[in-house]
């Protein structure tokens, strides 16, 4: 696999884990988009932590 393979399943896995989307669903994102949602989970995550 190269780094990048590594990284789309890294954010595939991302993504599903917290959404509970199908691999298909994510698949279909546009790379900015599903970039984007991942930027967003991992924000708030980190605020969330923050607060506790």
């Amino acid at each position: 696999m190269t780094q990048d393979s590594d990284r789309l399943f890294e954010e595939i896995a991302y993504i599903a884990y917290h959404f509970h989307w199908s691999l298909d669903d994510i698949l279909d994102l546009e790379h900015p988009l599903r970039r984007r949602f991942v930027e967003e989970i991992g924000r708030i995550n980190q605020r969330l932590n923050e607060e506790h």
